[in-house]
C-alpha cells in the first residue's frame, strides 16, 4: 500500500552510514518538550497577556486545538511515510518534490533560527551575570557545547535533554504550589476558581486570536518529532510520541498560564523589562521571593539548553533529508553521515555556524522572522492527508472515511489560515522575502523546472546496492 507508492532507495554506492535506531518513546517525548520550552510561558506571559487584555490561558487553548488537528495529521502521515523530514517529506511525496522543496525552504526559516534564539537568551543570561565579560564570547562557547554534544552522540544527548526538561517540570510544579497558596491568602484574583484568565468584559476575540499567533511559537516542537523517525527505536512510535509531547506541552502550558494570570489579572505593575522580554524573574520573585527566583531562572537556563539541544538535533535532520534528495557537492555535505556516531555531522555544524549570528542579532529582530514557515508546514501537512487518503487512496466510502480524510484535515488547514492571517506583519513580510529566495533557489537548482527533483524516502540502509521503486 503506502510503502509501494513510495520511493524506496537505499544507500547509494559507497554510503554505509546512516541514521542509529536509538530512541525509545519517552526520550522522543522528551525532545519534543525540550524543543518546547515550557517556561517560556512565563517569558512572554507580559506581552501576550498585554496584548489579549489579560486571558492568556484562552490564547493557549485556542492554539493548542489548532495543534491537535494538525498533531493528528502528522501522526497519520508519519506512519504512511515512516522518514525523516516531516513536511518537506509528507509534501514531496504526497504532492510534488518541487512543492515539498518550497515547503521544507519555508519551515528552515523557523528550525534554523530557533537555535540561534536558543543561543541569544542564554547570551542576555550570562550577560547579566557577567556585565564585564564580552557578550560574544558566551555565544562562541554556547554554540561550540551544543554542537559537540548533538553532533557525538544522539542518545546522550536525549538523556541529557530529559534530565533539563524534568528540572523544569519539577520547577514549575513548585510555581503551581506557590500560586494556590498565594491565591488562597487573597493574592491575585483571591480564588483559582474564577473564570476571569479564560474571559472577562472587554476581551477583544480578535485580540485573543493576535495572542493565540504568538503562543503559537511555544508549541512549535511536537512538529519536529517527526524529524527522529528514523532513530526511533519503531516508527510506530513516533505518531505516539507526538500527541504525548502535545498534550502533556499544552497541559502545563495551559495550567501555568491560568496560575500566572490567576495571580496577576492587571500586568500595568510590571516593569517595562518584563513586557518587552522576559517576565519570567518578576513573576517568580512575587510569587515565591528571591530564592525561587533563582531556582526558576535556572529552569529557565535548563529550558533553553534542552530546546537548543533538541532544535539543533531536529534542523540538522531536516537538512540532511534535503541534502540525500539532491546533487552536487551541497547536497553531497549536507546529506552526510558521520560513520562512528551515526548522526547527520555537517548538518548539525551548519546548523552551529548560523547560530553564532546570535552575536550579532537582537531578539526581537530574530523573533520576528519565525512562525511563517512553520505555519505553512502545518497546512500543509494537513493537505497532505486529504491529497493522500481522499484523492490517492480513495478512502471516501463511508462517512467516517469522509470525517477521518477531508473533515478532519479541513479543520485543520482553516484553523492554521485563521492564526496565518493574524500573524505579525513583521513575521508575514520576512516570510514571503525568504519563500521567494527558495523559489529562486527551485530555479536554479531545476533549470527552471526542466529538470525534476526527487524523493528519497527511507533510512539509509547500510551495505546494500542501491535500488528503488516506482513512486
Amino acid at each position: 500500500m503506502a510503502a509501494e507508492e513510495t520511493t524506496s532507495a537505499t544507500a547509494p554506492k559507497g554510503k554505509s552510514a546512516h541514521l542509529a535506531r536509538t530512541l525509545g518513546l519517552w526520550a522522543i517525548v522528551g525532545l519534543g518538550l525540550g524543543y518546547m520550552t515550557p517556561t517560556v510561558v512565563f517569558d512572554t506571559f507580559g506581552i501576550v497577556s498585554e496584548e489579549t487584555g489579560g486571558v492568556v490561558p484562552t490564547s493557549y487553548l485556542m492554539a493548542l486545538v489548532v495543534m491537535l488537528f494538525t498533531a493528528i495529521s502528522y501522526g497519520r502521515m508519519t506512519r504512511v511515510y515512516p522518514s525523516a523530514g516531516s513536511a518537506y517529506t509528507y509534501t514531496s511525496a504526497t504532492i510534488s518534490p518541487n512543492l515539498g522543496f518550497l515547503i521544507g525552504w519555508a519551515a528552515l526559516l523557523d528550525y534554523l533560527l530557533l537555535p540561534l534564539v536558543n543561543a541569544l537568551i542564554i547570551r542576555s543570561y550570562m550577560y547579566s551575570f557577567f556585565p564585564g565579560a564580552p557578550e560574544w564570547i558566551w555565544v562562541v562557547v554556547y554554540v561550540a557545547i551544543v554542537t559537540t554534544m548533538v553532533a557525538v552522540s544522539m542518545t546522550n544527548t536525549s538523556r541529557i535533554n530529559m534530565i533539563l526538561v524534568t528540572f523544569c517540570v519539577v520547577l514549575i510544579g513548585v510555581f503551581f504550589l506557590l500560586s494556590i497558596r498565594a491565591l488562597m491568602n487573597g493574592a491575585g484574583n483571591g480564588t483559582i476558581f474564577s473564570m476571569d484568565p479564560a474571559w472577562h468584559d472587554g476581551v477583544d476575540l480578535g485580540l485573543v486570536i493576535t495572542g493565540a499567533t504568538i503562543v503559537a511559537f511555544s508549541f512549535i516542537g511536537f512538529d519536529a518529532i517527526t524529524m527522529y523517525t528514523e532513530e526511533a527505536k519503531e516508527p510506530s512510535l513516533v505518531p505516539r510520541a507526538i500527541l504525548l509531547a502535545l498534550l502533556i506541552g499544552g497541559g502545563i502550558f495551559l495550567a501555568a498560564a491560568w496560575f500566572t494570570q490567576s495571580m496577576f489579572p492587571d500586568v500595568s505593575d510590571f516593569s517595562q523589562e518584563s513586557l518587552e522580554n522576559s517576565a519570567l524573574p518578576e513573576i517568580a520573585f512575587n510569587v515565591g521571593g528571591q530564592l525561587f527566583k533563582i531556582l526558576l531562572t535556572a529552569a529557565a537556563f535548563a529550558a533553553t539548553m534542552a530546546s537548543s539541544l533538541s532544535s539543533h538535533a531536529s534542523v540538522s535532520r531536516l537538512l540532511y533529508v534535503m541534502g540525500r534528495n539532491g546533487q552536487g557537492p551541497i547536497s553531497r555535505f549536507f546529506g552526510y553521515v558521520h560513520p562512528t556516531f551515526q548522526t547527520p555531522a555537517y548538518s548539525i555544524i551548519f546548523v552551529g555556524v548560523v547560530s553564532l549570528g546570535a552575536i550579532a542579532f537582537n531578539l526581537d529582530f530574530i523573533a520576528s522572522l519565525i512562525n511563517f514557515g512553520a505555519l505553512i508546514a502545518f497546512t500543509f501537512v494537513n493537505l497532505t492527508v486529504i491529497v493522500f487518503f481522499a484523492y490517492r487512496q480513495r478512502e471516501v466510502k463511508t462517512a467516517r472515511d469522509i470525517w477521518r480524510n477531508i473533515v478532519l484535515p479541513g479543520i485543520g488547514v482553516a484553523l492554521t489560515v485563521l492564526l496565518w492571517v493574524y500573524l505579525s506583519a513583521e513575521s508575514t513580510r520576512y516570510g514571503i522575502i525568504w519563500f521567494a529566495i527558495g523559489v529562486v533557489v527551485l530555479l536554479w537548482i531545476t533549470r527552471f523546472l526542466r529538470k525534476p527533483m526527487t524523493i528519497h524516502l527511507g533510512e539509509e540502509v547500510p551495505d546494500e546496492p542501491a535500488s528503488s521503486s516506482t513512486q
